[in-house]
């Protein structure tokens, strides 16, 4: 059995990422992050959360990857959608608690995994929602829609425009992930349109990682940006 990945470890990570935005310590991250990581390996035993093995793997790999977008979040009103085991939703409770996260996760197992490191990480801006996300109807104005390796780029798009409601022009949607082709990326349809594609700098993580950011056009925005195109 491999060696449980220390607090230590974890900090010189956070320090590598070189990320202004947590808003919490180093130190008070780490051991946060320590106590997620250990829950992940006790409940990955019989839950299968993630396909790594190790709480190196579960920290690179996974928590790494998911702090390495907080400088690309607008707002402090999130919804993860599909958030498995956590990813990125938990960390960006545990990085912004001066932010309201919603974790949308519609398998049972793992929505019950998720509640249970909410009540022991005693995280008071998190909420779990047990249901598909087209069932999702926040109650609070949502600025940041997120999901992580989910599904198609238009789809994830698709079944969560909802969320954005009267807010739809200020708010973004952001998918990560490990490749985009192309033609993933065209299938996008108005009134949305791709923002921004970042590659995101993970350090220690030997994969590309990218973060599509998608926004909903204003009918004034869509003639200009027309016009543009055609001039």
């Amino acid at each position: 059995m491999s060696r449980m990945i220390t607090q230590d470890e974890i900090v010189d990570g956070l320090i590598a990422l070189k990320n202004n935005f947590i808003t919490v310590s180093s130190d008070n991250l780490a051991e946060s992050i320590l106590r997620y990581v250990v829950l992940i390996e006790k409940w990955n035993r019989t839950y299968n959360l993630t396909a790594a093995k190790t709480s190196r793997e579960v920290f690179q790999q996974h928590i790494m990857d998911s702090l390495s977008v907080l400088p690309h979040i607008q707002g402090s009103s999130v919804v993860d959608v599909g958030s498995g085991a956590g990813f990125p939703g938990m960390l960006l409770a545990l990085a912004k608690p001066d932010w309201q996260i919603s974790l949308v996760e519609a398998n049972q197992k793992k929505a019950t995994f998720l509640r249970q490191v909410k009540i022991e990480l005693m995280l008071e801006n998190l909420e779990i929602i047990t249901t598909r996300v087209e069932h999702f109807h926040p109650k609070r104005e949502i600025n940041s829609i997120i999901s992580r390796a989910f599904a198609s780029l238009w789809d994830f798009i698709s079944i969560s425009q909802h969320l954005a409601g009267t807010n739809g022009l200020h708010c973004r949607w952001l998918a990560m992930k490990a490749h985009c082709t192309e033609e993933e990326l065209n299938q996008v349809q108005k009134p949305y349109a791709i923002e921004h594609n970042i590659l995101l700098q993970v350090p220690g993580l030997d994969a590309t990682r990218r973060l599509i950011i998608v926004r909903k056009l204003s009918e004034e925005y869509d003639t200009q940006l027309s016009r543009n195109l055609i001039h």
